[in-house]
């Protein structure tokens, strides 16, 4: 300890940005708990107290209040996925695209026609339902934005642009979108006997 009795020591730069990372993840889980506990005034606690084989988890009578997670868009049925991929179209339109993608390029690629490739509809809405949790400062703190760019948006378009991703065969002038299925390849379960 020095005369002042601060610590002798450097605090690695990292752990600063680990224990952004686990705020922000308390708050989340935080806004979680008050959530399914019943609103802001609901001590956290009170969840945990309830039910011990439950591991303080409580279940509501009505099923439609149940907690519920997105589901994997590709697994909808129309009108839902119609619904869910309208509004994953505004936000690529108006967000992704004027905020993230610059002209697009032999090394950069981008398919105007993106909603017409189903792994490219895949990812970006992972993405989008990603940036709806991490850019909300109520639930995931100051560095929210931070993961998200690093954990998802970062990826995903490293995915989606590259030259092996799914607009490999798109173009300025040519949309292709299955391009990336193989063709049919011989089966012994299929082959007669010859």
């Amino acid at each position: 300890m020095t005369d002042d009795g601060a610590p002798d020591f450097e605090v690695p730069v990292g752990l600063f940005q680990d224990l952004e990372d686990l705020k922000a993840q308390v708050t989340a889980l935080t806004a979680k708990v008050r959530t399914l506990t019943g609103g802001a005034d609901a001590d956290p606690g009170e969840a945990f107290e309830d039910d011990e084989t439950d591991a303080g988890v409580q279940t509501s009578d009505d099923e439609d209040d149940a907690w519920k997670f997105p589901p994997f868009i590709l697994l909808l049925d129309p009108p839902v996925y119609d619904d869910e991929l309208r509004a994953l179209i505004e936000w690529v339109e108006g967000v992704l695209v004027p905020g993230y993608l610059a002209e697009p390029s032999a090394d950069a690629r981008w398919c105007h026609l993106w909603f017409e490739h189903p792994v490219a509809v895949a990812r970006l809405h992972a993405c989008w339902l990603a940036w709806q949790e991490l850019t909300d400062p109520a639930t995931c703190g100051y560095t929210g934005p931070s993961v998200w760019h690093r954990d998802h948006l970062d990826p995903c378009l490293r995915e989606l642009r590259s030259s092996s991703g799914p607009f490999t065969g798109c173009t300025k002038g040519e949309h292709q979108i299955n391009h990336r299925l193989p063709g049919l390849v011989p089966s012994a379960w299929t082959m007669e006997e010859q």
